[in-house]
């Protein structure tokens, strides 16, 4: 496999710096994020240590600190607006790239991550397949549940990369992402396998083909697409768990339920880590064995600290709904509460995590935690509607729409199932998990 220290990458951005090993380090950098490899912090790093006022990494520091989503890294990612703002000051002014960097990183601290991506696009509309601008709009509209811009953007970046470039397969790993999400299967697979032909080391790419797999019912194909490209993700950050969560969903469709634990504690949570990532593929996997009728024996409690911890935490509502999930299997009913009060402030707030709080995190949470009120529960079909806006991809907020269709059928409500189900099959295929929620619903 290639090392993320053998290749480089042009971020395609003009920069200040005039420091070779800075230029040499940022490309580096460029490479892992774009390839989900570790490698990024410490490359990053290495910018700074040879140009501390390198504009570019000082913002990109910023961006990675918000996108963790954590309460306590707001600050240091003000911290890193403020340095990248010095170096600006520093440089003359910078470049325009700079200044768009640091004007885009000005919103997304205020909270306004689909602002965010929209001045970086408008900034690079003349170049729209600058590739890491292209990556960091990606993400920022990932997060912020923006599917059309996903679309538009990756659209426009392949009109402008030259037919075999590395930077092109990335970007096809992008589009290949956007098209999944608006259940385009047939040209988002073509994308997906062009990313990883021209860039074997994009698990973006990888990671939507195998959400095509999930989606159409494929889970033996999906299972050898993961299972054969092993040695491609098992090298990435992070994501390299939530690869395995994928390859756990399709090993449950199959029933191998001993085989979906082992790839529990050996793939998908070999760690207790507190990324919220980490967090959502643990919870939402636990979710569906419990609802498959398996023991998953001491993993909830597993969890039970970091839930806990992050019980107040709703910094991106997303994230703050998976440990409501935690809590609720917990049943820490104290944890729930605090849970809930937490959302209710956040969703009195005025940024865009506060909108999609009271327009969707907040219903949501007291229908998922048994705590809705008559209204809430029969605000279903609004929040159904209101759901991608929620961020992450349709397979992830698929926990939401099983959990959703439980609700529905424990208060007699089966029109709502049905209409749940219809909007689940637009999408998903129907598997066990939805055969057999359906099923008790009936019984």
């Amino acid at each position: 496999m290639i090392r993320a220290d053998d290749r480089s990458l042009d971020p395609g951005l003009s920069v200040s710096s005039e420091s070779e090993p800075a230029e040499t380090a940022f490309g580096h950098a460029t490479y892992a994020i774009l390839a989900h490899q570790p490698a990024a912090g410490p490359a990053l790093t290495a910018t700074l240590a040879a140009d501390g006022d390198h504009v570019a990494a000082h913002a990109i520091l910023g961006f990675a600190r918000l996108m963790l989503a954590r309460e306590e890294l707001q600050a240091p990612a003000a911290a890193g607006l403020n340095d990248a703002k010095a170096a600006l000051t520093r440089c003359q002014g910078g470049t325009p790239d700079e200044r768009a960097l640091v004007d885009a990183l000005v919103l997304a601290v205020g909270g306004h991550f689909r602002a965010a991506a929209d001045a970086l696009d408008a900034a690079f509309v003349s170049r729209p397949g600058a590739v890491l601008p292209l990556k960091l709009s990606h993400g920022l509209r990932f997060m912020a549940g923006d599917r059309a811009g996903l679309l538009v953007r990756s659209r426009a970046a392949l009109c402008d990369l030259p037919a075999q470039s590395l930077a092109r397969g990335f970007a096809f790993g992008c589009h290949a992402f956007s098209l999944e999400e608006h259940g385009q299967y047939e040209e988002a697979e073509a994308a997906g396998l062009r990313a990883v032909m021209l860039a074997p080391e994009d698990s973006w790419g990888r990671h939507a083909v195998s959400h095509i797999h999930e989606m159409r019912g494929h889970t033996k194909a999906g299972i050898a697409w993961l299972e054969d490209s092993r040695p491609h993700w098992s090298g990435c950050n992070n994501f390299s768990f939530h690869m395995a969560w994928h390859l756990g969903l399709m090993h449950l469709e199959q029933g191998a339920h001993d085989q979906v634990l082992s790839l529990y504690d050996t793939d998908i949570r070999p760690e207790q880590t507190d990324d919220f990532r980490d967090m959502a593929n643990a919870v939402s996997l636990l979710w569906r064995l419990d609802r498959m009728g398996v023991d998953v024996g001491p993993r909830w409690h597993d969890l039970a600290a970091i839930a806990r911890r992050r019980q107040q935490d709703v910094t991106l509502v997303f994230a703050a709904l998976h440990t409501l999930c935690a809590l609720v299997a917990l049943r820490d009913d104290a944890g729930v509460d605090a849970a809930l009060a937490a959302m209710a402030a956040r969703a009195a707030g005025h940024d865009e995590q506060a909108r999609v709080a009271r327009r969707i995190g907040l219903p949501l949470a007291r229908l998922m935690a048994g705590r809705a009120s008559v209204a809430e529960r029969q605000g279903l079909d609004r929040l159904l509607v209101d759901l991608p806006d929620l961020g992450g991809s349709n397979a992830q907020r698929d926990l939401f729409l099983l959990g959703l269709t439980q609700v529905a059928g424990q208060v007699g409500d089966t029109v709502a199932v049905a209409r749940l189900r219809a909007a689940r099959a637009a999408l998903k295929a129907d598997d066990r998990l939805i055969a057999r929620i359906a099923g008790s619903i009936a019984h």
